[in-house]
Parts: C-alpha cells; sequence; structure tokens
C-alpha cells in the first residue's frame, strides 16, 4: 500500500517519526527516517503540546517540516507508509479499493455467529433485523465522517473522530472514547483466543487421526451420509468437548492419552500462550500486517465453503410464525436482542473509518463508497446467515443444533472445514499481535506517555490480556456472547451515543436544531441503550 499525497496538503497534515522497525520495507530499504528528521518531529511534538489541539498558534511552520521524502503516514494497523507527491486529492485510492478496504477491514469474526444469531431471533426477524442495523449503523457511520466538518473555525483535517469526542465533551469524551475503544479491542483479542483454541484443537484433531489412521466419531447426534453434520451441544447443553469414540485396531491408550492432553478448553488455550505472549511483546508487528490479505481469503473461502455445503445439503426450511416444534424455530422469537447485539460489532467500523476514508482519492465520493461497502458487508452476512440456516437439515436435527460458531456443526474429520480452520487460525494469529499493538499503543500512551515504557509495562498489560483470553476460552467459550457484549458495549457509545449526540450538540450551537431532528436521535440513543440493557436480560 503506497500512500500519496498533493504538497499543498503538507501545511495541514504535520508529519510525526515512526522508528524504523515499525516501517514497512520497500526496496528491502529499511532505513526511512534521517536522524535530522527525528529531532526535528521531537520539536514538532513538544511545540504541539504547549497548546490544545484545537490552537493553530504553535503549529510548526512550513520551513521547518522534514522534506517531503521523509514524511510518512502512521496506520492503524502499526505500520507506516511513505508518502509520495504529486497527486490530485488526498490519496491514490480509487473508489473500488476504498469499499473493498473498508469491506475487507468490517468483516471479522462475527460472520461465524451470524447463522446462530439468526437461529436466535427467527429466520424472517433475523433477515428484516440485518437489514435494519445495517441501515442504522450506516448512518451513524455517516455522522462520524461528518462530525469534523460541523466544528468551525478549526482545520480538523487530521483529526480522528476521538479528537472530535474531547472537543464536544472534553476530558470525559477523552477517556470514555479510550474506554470504549478498549473494550471492543480485548473483546476482539478474546474471542480470537477462544475461536484460535476451537481452530487449534480441531485442526491437531484431524492430523492426529490421518496420520494414525483413526476413524473416530464425535458422541453427538449427527446426519449420516458423505456430508455430515453434528450438533455438538444437544447431549450436554454446553460448548462440545474433545469426547469422541475411536475404531480403531491400533494403540488404544495413545490415542486416550492424546485426548487428555489435547483438549479444546483444558490444555489447549494454554498451549496458544507459548506461541502469541512473546510475539505481543514486540515493539512493533508491522511484520504481521503483511499477511492481512488473508482476512480476504478467509472469507471468500468461507462463503465458498457455504454455498458447497448448501447445495450438498439442500433447503430445510419450515415457516411457524410464533410457534416451535422438534425441528424448527419461530418466525419471531423474544431472543431478538441476542442478534443486534453482534450485529452491532458485525457492522462496527465507526472508530477509524475517517482514516480509511482519507486515502480515497475522491472525497465527494466518501458517502456512496461508504454505502456500497456496507452493502456489500451487508449482502455478506445476509448470505451466510440465510444459506447456514436455510440448510441445516432439519429434520433429523433441530434448528437449536445451530453452533455460535458454525464450523462447529461440522465434524473435525470434514476436510473443507478443516481448510476454512488452517486459514483462519493463521490469519487470527498474524492479526491477534497487531490487536494487541493497538491496545498497548492506545492505553500505554495514553497514561505513560510511551507505547512502551518498558519490558514490564508491556508484558504485564500483555498477561492480563491474554490471560483474559484463556479464562474465557476455559470457562466460557461462547463467541456468540462474547461478541454481543462487547459489540453492545463499544457500540453504545461510538456508534449510538457520540455520532446522535455531537450532530444534535452542532446543530443546537449553528441555531439549526429542530424537534423532528432531536427526537429521532434521541430515539437511536434510547435503541443503543436499550441494546446493551438487553443483552444481560436475555
Amino acid at each position: 500500500m503506497n500512500i500519496q499525497f498533493n504538497p499543498e496538503d503538507f501545511k495541514c497534515k504535520r508529519p510525526f517519526h515512526v522508528e524504523p522497525t515499525n516501517i514497512v520495507s520497500v526496496n528491502d530499504d529499511m532505513q526511512r527516517v534521517t536522524d535530522e528528521a527525528s529531532a526535528m518531529n521531537k520539536r514538532i511534538h513538544y511545540y504541539s503540546r504547549l497548546t490544545s489541539p484545537a490552537d493553530r498558534a504553535l503549529i510548526a511552520p512550513d520551513h521547518v517540516l522534514p522534506a517531503p521524502d521523509e514524511i510518512y503516514v502512521y496506520s492503524p494497523l502499526g505500520t507506516a507508509f511513505k508518502v509520495d507527491s504529486c497527486t490530485d486529492g488526498y490519496g491514490k485510492n480509487s473508489s473500488i479499493v476504498t469499499i473493498f478496504m473498508i469491506w475487507n477491514t468490517m468483516m471479522g469474526t462475527s460472520i461465524l455467529s451470524i447463522p446462530w444469531g439468526m437461529k436466535q431471533a427467527g429466520f424472517t426477524s433475523g433477515i428484516i433485523l440485518i437489514l435494519l442495523m445495517g441501515i442504522l449503523t450506516l448512518y451513524c457511520c455517516y455522522r462520524v465522517v461528518k462530525s469534523r466538518k460541523m466544528i468551525p473555525l478549526i482545520d480538523t483535517s487530521n483529526w480522528e473522530f476521538p479528537d472530535v469526542c474531547k472537543y464536544y465533551f472534553g476530558s470525559f469524551g477523552q477517556w470514555s472514547s479510550l474506554l470504549f475503544s478498549m473494550v471492543s479491542l480485548v473483546g476482539a483479542m478474546v474471542v480470537y483466543w477462544v475461536l484460535m483454541s476451537n481452530f487449534l484443537f480441531n485442526t491437531g484433531k484431524f492430523i492426529y487421526n490421518f496420520f494414525h489412521y483413526i476413524n473416530v466419531t464425535d458422541i453427538v447426534p449427527g446426519t449420516n451420509g458423505s456430508n455430515k453434520v453434528i450438533c455438538p451441544s444437544a447431549a450436554s447443553g454446553h460448548p462440545p468437548q474433545n469426547r469422541s469414540v475411536m475404531f480403531s485396531s491400533g494403540n488404544n491408550t495413545g490415542f486416550e492419552l492424546f485426548e487428555e492432553w489435547w483438549n479444546k478448553s483444558q490444555t489447549v488455550p494454554f498451549y496458544l500462550i507459548v506461541v502469541l505472549l512473546p510475539l505481543l511483546n514486540l515493539k512493533s508487528p508491522s511484520f504481521f500486517a503483511k499477511f492481512n490479505v488473508l482476512g480476504t481469503v478467509s472469507v471468500v473461502y468461507l462463503v465458498f465453503l457455504v454455498t458447497v455445503k448448501a447445495a450438498r445439503l439442500g433447503i430445510h426450511l419450515e415457516y411457524n410464525w410464533f410457534t416451535e416444534n422438534d425441528f424448527f424455530v419461530p418466525e419471531f422469537r423474544i431472543l431478538f436482542p441476542q442478534l443486534t447485539g453482534v450485529l452491532t460489532l458485525a457492522f462496527f467500523i465507526h472508530n477509524c473509518v475517517i482514516t480509511l476514508l482519507q486515502n480515497n482519492r475522491n472525497q465527494e465520493n466518501n458517502v456512496r463508497d461508504l454505502s456500497i461497502a456496507y452493502f456489500l458487508v451487508g449482502l455478506t452476512y445476509l448470505y451466510v446467515g440465510v444459506i447456514i440456516f436455510a440448510s441445516f437439515p432439519s429434520p433429523p436435527l433441530s434448528k437449536e443444533c445451530i453452533e455460535q460458531n458454525f464450523l462447529d456443526n461440522f465434524p473435525s474429520d470434514d476436510i473443507m472445514s478443516f481448510v476454512a480452520r488452517i486459514f483462519l487460525l493463521f490469519q487470527m494469529m498474524t492479526v491477534y499481535p497487531l490487536l494487541g499493538y493497538l491496545a498497548r499503543v492506545q492505553l500505554l500512551r495514553q497514561f505513560f506517555g510511551n507505547a512502551y515504557p518498558s519490558v514490564f509495562h508491556v508484558l504485564v498489560l500483555n498477561v492480563a490480556i491474554v490471560g483474559a483470553g484463556v479464562a474465557m476460552a476455559r470457562f466460557y467459550p461462547n463467541i456468540g456472547g462474547i461478541i454481543r457484549y462487547s459489540g453492545a458495549t463499544c457500540g453504545l457509545a461510538f456508534v449510538f451515543v457520540y455520532p446522535s449526540l455531537i450532530y444534535v450538540i452542532s446543530l443546537h450551537r449553528a441555531g439549526q436544531l429542530t424537534w423532528p431532528t432531536l427526537i429521532i436521535h434521541i430515539f437511536i440513543i434510547l435503541l443503543g441503550l436499550a441494546n446493551l440493557i438487553a443483552q444481560f436480560l436475555l
């Protein structure tokens, strides 16, 4: 990714120094910032800290800025990109690139829980909620994009949304935005740990059985034939462990020993510590940013898997509007807030959308491109949710068997699911250090003024984050629950409250606030509050 800027924009976009370890290698040249540029940057930062961000009096003048070939743009993913001059507009990304950047950023682990959420809400109400939540979160995201331009007499071209929150709400806006941002980051890291434990367990089980010629069947209800679908939670009422029966003439003791030491919740979550904790302590995880394309590959493969499975299983639907039977759920269920909680995180991009859209070559197309990206994301969620729900074989299995991670409905020896788990496991192991880096930068820099104050500080923070992930994978490995709780919590601030409040306050100060506008945005805030409260009641 190579971002370009117009030289005229340097007057409003002040650069800053990035250590060489944070910089993506281009042409194998790692030394990108000179000592002179680094020293100049420190002076620029010193001047800028003497006054508030809104005060332009002490902004460094143009003649002391580093040369254009020494200017870098810092990415939220922990990498830095060299600035090229001579292009029209803010960046060189076309609309199509911008759209798929947003799509790729927004698509995440939530897609695995969409079918489960539709089961909790009911098939018809699930479709309606995906459409309504997509429209609502898109409007709130639009309000975030426009929030900077509603601040008069101040150059906000280099502001992010937390800066806007600080402008309107002072230190409360600054600290609360930090809190809810940490909730979203840590929540995502916990979900990643639970899923990585799941994928590593199933992958290891598949490999062991394959090389030892062991034919294993899980002690769970399931369909027969080559396209086997299972119901792991039917027998025990909780997420499945690795209970299985072996059909082999080989060494039973070895298999029993393997199952003892390779347990989904009791051992595998601890094995991940050996690999991931050292990676979290790296000063810069920029190397892992190069694997971000795996996210796109994983989502595309999941869509392919869902399509193939549906073609083989067929469609199994029966409409019961308010009553349920042994195999089907009602079309409308009181548990629908569980889906809205998942969708709040599934459509969440509000804290970084300004950064993504700044690289769009044609800024006048930002709203259109954002809307198209949301449409594609909603279409992807809708496709996966509808296809998995409709093709789930009922009878003989009940729709209630749809798991919070729909890959758990396929046995560990299923080849297509094995490939999906491998893709997702490797992708998550490369993204996890990036999320940890973002959490470290936001928290430690806020408290200590340095993203890496010492090895001890960083280690304590990372041990706490990893400990939360291990505890959840050990005692509460329910990704649907974790996603909906964290989504509703961080969404309350970044999706519902702050964008609406900022818009109402800005209109009030401009003397343009009307009663219909006030009522609509108060209603949006109340929806976000109700969404959060409902997660703890249902």
